[in-house]
């Protein structure tokens, strides 16, 4: 065999190409104020609004104070195959129509406090929405959290607007979209977001955002304060559904 003909042999003998090795992506954060849009897709745009300091620090702190202390908080049990469990967070609902999640009803209570409907006219005025129901959470310390989920239950109507109002501690909201049809479930590879909300500052939710993401407070492994956060809804008369 000639020199050549080895070389020209060499040439035509191909390698299996090596798979191309996934990496997890790195959550990004969101910390300045602004509209960002998250994604575009076939339900729509899903896009937030982040206002630090939508009530200033001053302010922020008296209301705290009044709400830790005026709302009537309480504890809900969940009961998920046949295991109860206590929810680890108080909560507390305004609004003239019932709400359900989690396969439980929280029944109509439209006796607003007047620092809450203050806060919802101000939220009203900055937002151009019109909001007729209220969720109060109360994260007691760093133990206290909120797992995964949407809210898209039925009574919220499509592409809900959500405009999310916190107090005291800082407190890490993550969100993760949701995987496409192929990923069969699986959120390994999602996009991942982390957004500290600070005392006082206001985070709007809007368009596809519930139907194409879902969104948790994590517990932390360091000391926290407590922190209220106050979640405007639009109720409409239908049944609740289940809080995925």
């Amino acid at each position: 065999m000639q020199k050549g003909q080895l070389h020209a042999q060499k040439q035509f003998v191909f390698e299996k190409p090596s798979e191309v090795e996934r990496k997890v992506p790195e959550a990004g954060v969101i910390d300045k104020p602004g509209m960002y849009e998250l994604s575009t897709g076939p339900s729509g745009v899903s896009r937030i609004h982040l206002i630090p300091g939508f009530i200033d620090s001053e302010q922020a702190d008296w209301m705290f104070e009044q709400l830790l202390q005026d709302i009537p908080w309480g504890q809900r049990t969940h009961i998920r195959q046949e295991m109860s469990f206590e929810e680890p967070r108080l909560t507390s609902w305004y609004g003239e129509l019932p709400y359900t999640y989690s396969r439980i009803t929280m029944q109509p209570n439209p006796n607003w406090h007047p620092l809450l409907t203050m806060l919802k006219e101000r939220i009203e005025e900055f937002s151009g929405y019109a909001f007729n129901s209220l969720l109060c959470n109360l994260y007691r310390n760093e133990k206290d959290s909120v797992d995964w989920h949407s809210d898209d239950e039925p009574s919220l109507g499509k592409n809900p607007i959500i405009a999310s109002l916190s107090f005291g501690a800082t407190r890490t909201f993550e969100m993760r979209k949701k995987p496409s049809p192929e990923e069969n479930g699986d959120y390994t590879y999602v996009e991942r977001l982390k957004i500290p909300l600070d005392h006082g500052t206001l985070l709007m939710m809007e368009g596809a955002t519930q139907e194409d993401w879902q969104h948790r407070v994590p517990k932390e492994y360091h000391s926290r304060d407590a922190r209220i956060n106050l979640t405007f809804r639009i109720i409409y008369p239908e049944p609740g559904g289940v809080w995925k």
